[in-house]
């Protein structure tokens, strides 16, 4: 035989011996992927203490609507110099410790653990004491998710959106590396009651959709743990490593000389 051959021959061997297959590799591999997707339902979000809200009110009084508008969108005079209305932002306001917000003209009002379509309510039914038709517009400011451990780009990211999913927020991050265990990414999130709870996501099952945990709350955070060959090859002595890619190495210099002698 060719002695170029055995020498492929050997190199193609010991390359694929050295390569050890990754298992759990692909999301949402088990189960009935599409079925399950198809069930997944976003209840939206609870207001947490620290959130920043941005509220605007509106009537078909613009007049009367201006008293419950901190920084209301009124005209500063008639017009401008270009003869374009300027207007400003809406209010904001921060959730305090105790879950209140500061509203003008209502006083203070609890939001803590409400969801922004009940504060909304909530807002709207308060005004009709004063207002005829009042609409209230809330967009939480600061929603954030943190994505920590082997992923690409770890660190806190911002969303637009706030329907954002575990894997949105992982995508946010660059993606898992090939070192990342899909099958368990830990989830840090601070409750309504101010406790913090850590639960454990599968990502390579399709049910996931059916977790209360498949959708992203603010200041949630993720944990990609490394897999268990990650974790050997940190917690491995250096030196036995070296020690073992020594050895190899010589093995295969070895073997080559003797393929090549024949």
């Amino acid at each position: 035989m060719n002695r170029n051959i055995i020498t492929l021959l050997i190199l193609v061997s010991i390359t694929l011996l050295s390569c050890k297959p990754k298992q759990n590799m692909v999301y949402m591999s088990k189960s009935n992927m599409e079925e399950e997707v198809a069930k997944a339902k976003f209840q939206g979000l609870h207001i947490q203490e620290g959130d920043v809200l941005l509220i605007l009110v509106s009537a078909l009084d613009e007049a009367a609507v201006k008293p419950f508008n901190l920084n209301t969108a009124n005209k500063v005079g008639s017009e401008t110099a270009t003869g374009m209305n300027q207007y400003v932002q809406p209010s904001e306001y921060l959730v305090n410790e105790e879950g209140y917000i500061n509203f003008p003209v209502l006083g203070s009002i609890y939001t803590k653990g409400m969801t922004q379509i009940q504060l909304k309510q909530d807002l709207e039914s308060r005004l009709k004491r004063y207002l005829t038709d009042p609409l209230v517009t809330i967009t939480l400011k600061n929603f954030n998710v943190s994505v920590l451990g082997e992923v690409k780009q770890p660190g806190q990211k911002e969303s637009v959106s706030q329907k954002i999913n575990v894997f949105q927020a992982v995508g946010l991050a660059g993606d898992m590396t090939d070192f990342g265990d899909r099958t368990h990414v830990k989830l840090i999130r601070t409750t309504d009651e101010g406790s913090d709870e850590i639960v454990n996501l599968d990502l390579t099952r399709s049910d996931i959709v059916n977790s209360p945990y498949y959708y992203m709350k603010q200041n949630d955070i993720l944990y990609v743990q490394p897999d268990k060959n990650k974790q050997i090859q940190a917690n491995s002595n250096p030196n036995r490593a070296l020690t073992f890619q020594i050895i190899g190495t010589l093995l295969t210099a070895a073997t080559l000389i003797i393929a090549l002698k024949r």
